[in-house]
């Protein structure tokens, strides 16, 4: 009789055994095996929050199967109490230690709502943005001007909101005078200005930030990207250019930066400001005639005068030999790149050829040509706008 019932235990007790096993092989697949999601969604873990109630939001939005096992591989590894504040965004399929791993990462919010600040050359604005979870692209929620008045309410708003993520944005060929103009305008930003950095030293590209960030430490990551950059190409640079220093380099991307804004012909133009430099011409190009009018200091606004070409200024490329004495603009890499590595062109002369590109030249006869296209398109137009207006 006690042999049955040791038996009858023993069986018991290995049926338990064999149920906890299988268990905790389905628990553990649940947790590290693929998640339900179907497509993306964002997740945001409130201020204070507990596992329990992270976990239950999680439930409900789909992202993971089981609140309990979710909670309990939290636990198990460590990362119960580690959990970090933010919007995430959770990509189909993710399992629960993809999920636990994002959640306790910390970082910048990586879905939600973003404002980006951002400086060009005609304008700086601010727009708010969302990001679609299903395409994964932002969408605009609101833009304007900061220097036209009070934002909109419903910018106010979001930008009070803890999670929300700031971004400056500064577009290649503005001036260090436009960054400085348009960082004193970022209400997000802390601390005063008080120089206009060098021309040319300040990297133009999307920079992170955290609300209340020093100003002129933002100035000086610009700065410090801008060496890095110019370093790396410089040390790539091709033979023989007609420039000797980096320095040199930076004015002449500067140049290319502003005579266009079609990424193909970066290469080519600075084929013909370097051929033009080997032949001891001179490079006879507008936006440095304008820099030496507005010293950068904002958009001429209008077309220049025959007096203006003739005015002898610094950087009056029409009236001096070789390079102005610094940039007229900060360029970006590519601009930067171009200048170090032209393509290998005979080309002396570009002009306008109507559809936002240039039209290229090797002669003069040639130029002159593509000169009197670019005058009858502008007559056109012209014609056109006089048309419209009445």
């Amino acid at each position: 009789m006690w042999r049955a019932i040791a038996s009858n235990a023993l069986t018991f007790f290995i049926l338990i055994l064999i149920v906890a096993a299988g268990l905790l092989a389905w628990g553990r697949q649940a947790y590290n095996g693929p998640g339900p999601l179907a497509q993306a969604v964002c997740f945001k873990v409130e201020r204070g929050a507990s596992l329990a109630q992270v976990s239950r939001a999680l439930a409900a939005q789909g992202a993971i199967s089981d609140a309990r096992i979710f909670r309990i591989g939290a636990e198990y590894t460590d990362k119960a109490g580690a959990l970090k504040f933010g919007s995430y965004l959770i990509q189909p399929g993710a399992s629960m230690v993809q999920v636990i791993d994002q959640l306790t990462a910390g970082g910048q919010s990586s879905c939600g709502r973003e404002v980006n600040f951002r400086i060009s050359v005609n304008s700086t604005d601010v727009v708010l943005r969302e990001l679609d979870p299903a395409t994964n692209r932002y969408v605009e929620v609101v833009k304007f001007d900061p220097a036209a008045g009070a934002a909109p309410p419903e910018y106010s708003e979001a930008a009070a909101a803890d999670d929300i993520r700031l971004r400056v944005t500064v577009a290649e060929g503005v001036t260090s005078w436009q960054v400085v103009e348009g960082l004193k305008r970022a209400e997000f930003l802390t601390g005063e200005l008080d120089q206009v950095p060098p021309e040319g030293s300040l990297a133009p590209d999307s920079y992170e930030v955290e609300r209340g960030a020093d100003r002129a430490a933002l100035i000086g990551e610009m700065a410090d990207r801008q060496l890095r950059i110019m370093a790396d190409l410089w040390a790539a640079r091709a033979p023989d250019l007609p420039y000797e220093t980096p320095e040199e380099a930076m004015v002449m991307a500067s140049i290319v930066e502003k005579e266009t804004a079609v990424a193909e012909e970066r290469h080519r133009v600075a084929s013909v400001f370097v051929n033009r430099l080997r032949q001891g011409m001179r490079l006879q190009t507008d936006p440095t005639v304008i820099y030496g009018i507005t010293k950068g200091e904002g958009v001429l606004g209008r077309g220049l005068r025959q007096s203006e070409l003739r005015r002898e200024t610094p950087y009056n490329t029409y009236v001096i030999d070789g390079l102005p004495p610094g940039p007229i603009a900060n360029p970006g890499r590519a601009a930067i790149e171009a200048a170090l590595n032209p393509d290998g062109s005979d080309f002396l002369f570009f002009v306008a050829d109507g559809t936002g590109g240039h039209a290229f030249a090797r002669t003069l006869d040639e130029h002159n040509a593509n000169v009197a296209k670019w005058r009858a398109i502008e007559a056109e137009m012209q014609r056109a706008q006089e048309a419209e207006g009445n």
